[in-house]
């Protein structure tokens, strides 16, 4: 029987290194939303088949690894890293995550996320590469 752990690996190896948008149902209950990732509620599973392949157009050679973990009973914790080059260059692309999630049997049922998107986007080309230290003097962007 795999960890949870190896599950989650799983999870980021299928739906989002290999991009294969069929493997979601296969990893999350369809009555399951991920929290933390959109500002406006859960990412539903048909959510994660539009999400991931918008986000993967931004980069190129994309690797996540699990930095550390902690499993108890049916939950997992981790804290992830992102690494990956900007797809229109050669800007490396390095952002850190956490995702909590409760997992029973094979299916993830619940799953809070917290991820540093600010740096993605900026890393991406996306934002000035200052974006933090802009917002926190009051610039507004756009």
């Amino acid at each position: 029987m795999m960890t949870k752990v190896e599950f989650l690996q799983n999870w980021y190896r299928q739906v989002w290194i290999e991009a294969d948008p069929d493997a979601v149902d296969r990893y999350f209950d369809p009555r399951t939303g991920a929290d933390g990732l959109m500002p406006d509620g859960q990412v539903t599973p048909e959510d994660f088949k539009a999400l991931v392949p918008a986000l993967l157009t931004l980069v190129r050679n994309l690797d996540i690894t699990i930095d550390r973990s902690m499993e108890v009973g049916d939950w997992l914790w981790a804290q992830i890293s992102v690494h990956a080059l900007a797809a229109g260059g050669t800007q490396p692309i390095c952002a850190a995550g956490q995702v909590m999630m409760r997992i029973e049997g094979d299916k993830i049922t619940e799953a809070y996320n917290c991820f540093d998107f600010l740096t993605f986007f900026a890393q991406a080309g996306l934002l000035p590469q200052d974006a933090l230290l802009l917002l926190l003097s009051g610039e507004r962007m756009g």
